[in-house]
């Protein structure tokens, strides 16, 4: 016998992960293209600022900049430094995974967080290739209880496969998700 509990489609918002709003220091690191790839590409790797600046294609110089403002906002944290191929002294970084934990807050002066998110998929999906895998795009008409089933079902799943541990023999793959308004085509209860 199952119970309501049991049951993910009657239970979403009981797997969801909590969040919290982000800082206005959170949200302005963020708000770059260049900081999000960074966080990607530390999530499972642990990368130097030189190897982030190459596979980024950019100096490692400006690299720098973006990687210190996610340390000094806990979105990536510096390993013990090592001794690199010629002796050097590198710093290895990885992500804390803090981003995920955050809910998105529009503030002044900050690019929105969805323009940035839609951004640097754009910019990791042209660096792939362009090879988009798998994809869906789908028209519906919901109130709003059932826009917010929909996204937070979506979000259980989400958060259930951000929370296991990566395959170690595993690829590395990138998820956009995006739910917007169709604007241009009003019901008849909106217009009146």
């Amino acid at each position: 016998m199952t119970s309501a509990d049991d049951d993910p489609a009657t239970a979403p918002t009981q797997l969801r992960m909590p969040r919290r709003p982000a800082t206005e220091a959170e949200a302005r690191a963020l708000g770059s293209t260049v900081r999000m790839r960074i966080l990607r590409l530390c999530l499972n790797d642990v990368l130097t600022n030189k190897e982030i600046a190459g596979l980024l294609e950019r100096d490692p110089a400006s690299v720098l900049h973006h990687v210190r403002r996610l340390v000094d906002t806990g979105f990536l944290e510096a390993l013990p430094a090592r001794r690199g191929t010629r002796g050097a002294r590198e710093v290895p970084y990885r992500s804390t995974g803090k981003s995920w934990r955050l809910s998105s807050v529009d503030l002044p002066g900050i690019p929105r967080p969805g323009d940035i998110m839609l951004r640097t998929f754009l910019e990791e999906l042209a660096d792939a290739g362009g090879d988009i895998v798998d994809s869906a795009r789908l028209g519906l008409r919901l109130n709003a209880e059932h826009r917010t089933e929909l996204t937070e079902r979506l979000g259980a799943v989400l958060d259930e496969f951000a929370a296991r541990p990566p395959d170690p023999d595993g690829e590395h793959w990138s998820f956009y998700f995006a739910l917007h308004a169709d604007r241009r085509r009003r019901t008849p209860q909106q217009d009146g």
